[in-house]
């Protein structure tokens, strides 16, 4: 059972079709994770569920026994950029409920893609409305055990708003800096987005840039995946640690630098249990000072 702190602790995102604490922390305990990611409604769907205060209760305790970080991601349709109305009012009820959800679990951060400019409209069209629709639920982040709420830049695919770190500028400026405002950075969406970690100073460089861009303390989450494509392809598709164009350098990298200082990483690496667990090994041999 995992009790102690780690520099950098270790996980993956974990199934809870059968219950947070049963399925959940059942897996968490099967493939050695440090932190743990999870889902509280649909991720590709609207529906939402108010779940059960009783599972709430002892997921919140044996993730505390265990002294296991929790984040939540939020569902993948969410696009606060949309142009269409019906999308942009079930974005604003879906982020809500996961940061509701996030607090009754004892969440840290709720993690929401940066989305796209749909429609033909400019990307300035659609960061206003996203700081227009965002900056209310921010606002509602009031309590000491609130969530952040961590941006997740993408691969850069299609009309994204946010891909580069350079792109987290506009993106915190519409959202004034807010202090509950937090980044979870994807190792396979940024090297697809064009950050080469695979190359000589290339995650310091990418990681010296977001926090010029963002200041500090804003990385809050790592997820961890290596990529099937090389650097710059626009494609998110993950591949397990070391089996991908990252390779396991980089992320040995990540993890001694400043920045990354108390960071969780979470894998969502493909396959199943086994393969999980051998990615959490193996970013634990990393840490360790392994190659």
């Amino acid at each position: 059972m995992t009790t102690e702190r780690h520099r950098n602790p270790i996980g993956g995102h974990v199934p809870v079709a059968g219950g947070l604490a049963a399925t959940g922390i059942s897996y968490a305990d099967d493939i050695g994770a440090e932190a743990v990611q999870v889902f509280v409604a649909n991720p590709r769907g609207w529906a939402t569920n108010s779940g059960s205060p009783q599972q709430d209760e002892e997921f919140r305790a044996s993730c505390e026994e265990r002294n296991l970080p929790v984040f939540v991601h939020a569902p993948y349709l969410i696009n606060l950029g949309s142009h269409t109305d019906a999308t942009a009012r079930n974005s604003v009820s879906s982020l809500r409920h996961s940061l509701r959800r996030g607090r009754e679990i004892g969440a840290s951060g709720v993690v929401v893609h940066t989305g796209s400019a749909t429609g033909g409209r400019t990307s300035t069209t659609a960061l206003a409305q996203v700081g227009r629709l965002l900056m209310p639920l921010l606002e509602e982040l009031t309590h000491e055990d609130d969530p952040w709420l961590l941006l997740e830049p993408t691969a850069g695919q299609g009309f994204s708003l946010c891909s580069r770190m350079r792109d987290l500028g506009p993106y915190f400026e519409v959202l004034r800096h807010h202090p509950r405002l937090g980044v979870c950075l994807d190792t396979c969406h940024v090297f697809a987005a064009g950050h080469d970690l695979a190359a000589p100073g290339g995650v310091k460089r990418t990681l010296d840039e977001l926090e010029s861009v963002t200041g500090p303390g804003r990385l809050r989450l790592i997820h961890a995946n290596d990529s099937k494509d090389v650097a710059g392809a626009h494609k998110d598709r993950h591949a397990n640690i070391g089996a991908g164009h990252i390779g396991p350098g980089p992320f040995a990298d990540l993890m001694t630098h400043p920045s990354t200082e108390g960071v969780p990483l979470v894998i969502e690496t493909p396959g199943r249990k086994e393969g999980h667990a051998a990615d959490v090994a193996r970013l634990k041999e990393l840490r360790e000072g392994g190659s």
